[in-house]
């Protein structure tokens, strides 16, 4: 997402950077660990919210005519096909076009580029590898129409994909 807000000057907006320190507080307040990402309090309270609040945001750009990028890990939004129809059809009665791209990580590199990311909330996941890796379908990919990124160690570098993917995606018209 950053290297592609980098290449357009398009608005990047994250979950994690817009929820996380509400998210944290609210898990606190109804007496969960602020690092719970694991919990069915967090999946079926907490998390519902949260992508509820980047997609606002996401709207709002759209009304403003702005292209946007928006990064979470939409790993329960994608497999709903229905939810993909809702989300594409609503920007769409905006007058935008939505491309999904669904970034492929190998579980090894995905165990590297989580330790290193140091978060406290990876901790049950880093605790529990073969746990976390066992519930994760690494093989899934989006019921429709996407762009695949892969972040793999032994991938492409992320820039030379990126460049690739906005000339596809500008084929297309603007965003």
């Amino acid at each position: 997402g950053r290297i592609l807000a980098r290449q357009t000057g398009w608005p990047m907006l994250d979950k994690d950077t817009l929820t996380r320190p509400v998210v944290e507080m609210a898990l606190e307040v109804i007496g969960q660990s602020p690092n719970d990402r694991e919990s069915a309090t967090y999946a079926e309270t907490i998390r519902p919210r949260e992508y509820e609040a980047l997609l606002a945001a996401g709207t709002e750009n759209v009304e403003c005519g702005n292209s946007v990028i928006l990064t979470a890990p939409f790993i329960r939004e994608f497999r709903d096909p229905a939810w993909l129809s809702r989300t594409q059809a609503s920007f769409e009665a905006m007058n935008a076009t939505v491309t999904v791209v669904w970034v492929y990580c190998d579980a090894d590199t995905m165990h590297t580029y989580i330790r290193h990311r140091g978060a406290a909330r990876d901790s049950v996941k880093l605790a529990d590898w073969p746990g976390y890796l066992a519930g994760i379908d690494v093989d899934f990919r989006p019921p429709v129409d996407h762009q695949r990124i892969d972040n793999s160690a032994s991938s492409v570098p992320l820039q030379d994909q990126a460049k690739d993917l906005l000339h596809a995606v500008m084929q297309d018209g603007p965003r």
